[in-house]
């Protein structure tokens, strides 16, 4: 397990905080291996009902740490695990969203099924930016969700998403007031644990529809991620990244 996912147990609500604030709550393999791990035994257990995902410190998740995934097994097994395990897990997902949302810090919240946001809340998709290709089914799921437009301008460009425009867009369910952003997903949590559970199970998996499309799409993106990730492209910019410049990219 790692130290910076804290579990909290509160009346069937699993809570997962990501609690690693000095680097924005990034993501290192032993950190999706925590989660996936949480997300497998609260799966397995006939007393929690949901699950709810945050950030500390002011952020949700700046997505991978890059120095820990460009130095770790090729092709970010652990991060992949995690998308798996959150696409097919069967019960209720609350995220409350504060700050940074950025790469699978977004990605993730397609699988969430109530996603509240404070005002500050930023969501990032910068895959092409750094060379690569989106993950966690985000190529079939943001267009479904706000439309081709708003899809393709964070996924071709990298841009930013407001709180606001994401409310419109269908990613968040409602923005709320950062000091009572977690007390009102909690509260979310336990009216979803107050519903009968098997209509509630039932209604969900209607909701989410052929999981089968879902998972041949991340397993699609996945390969291509790999690929791309020792192509000249991704080198480049991951090395401007670290060295804190602009990539430059060849053509032909």
């Amino acid at each position: 397990m790692s130290d910076a996912i804290e579990l909290i147990e509160e009346s069937g609500v699993l809570e997962i905080h990501i609690d690693r604030p000095d680097k924005k709550n990034a993501l290192t393999a032993a950190m999706y291996h925590a989660m996936t791990a949480a997300l497998a035994d609260a799966s397995g257990r006939s007393d929690i009902g949901a699950v709810l995902i945050t950030g500390r410190g002011g952020a949700f998740c700046a997505g991978n740490d890059l120095k820990d995934f460009t130095q770790g097994p090729q092709g970010g097994e652990a991060a992949f695990a995690f998308i798996r395990a959150i696409a097919s897990f069967d019960k209720p997902i609350v995220a409350a969203v504060q700050g940074l949302a950025v790469g699978v810090g977004t990605t993730m919240l397609f699988h969430c099924d109530l996603v509240y946001a404070a005002p500050d809340a930023r969501f990032i998709m910068p895959f092409v930016n750094l060379g690569i290709v989106p993950e966690a089914g985000s190529s079939l799921l943001a267009p479904a969700t706000m439309g081709h437009a708003k899809a393709a301008a964070m996924l071709l460009l990298g841009e930013p998403m407001d709180a606001e425009t994401a409310d419109r867009s269908g990613l968040v369910t409602a923005i709320v007031p950062a000091d009572a952003l977690l007390d009102h997903a909690r509260a979310k949590a336990a009216a979803l644990m107050s519903k009968p559970p098997q209509a509630l199970a039932a209604t969900r998996r209607l909701l989410k529809g052929d999981p089968a499309m879902l998972l041949q799409r991340i397993d699609e993106e996945a390969r291509l991620f790999r690929d791309m990730l020792g192509s000249p492209e991704a080198q480049e910019a991951f090395a401007a990244f670290f060295e804190k410049r602009a990539p430059v990219f060849r053509r032909g």
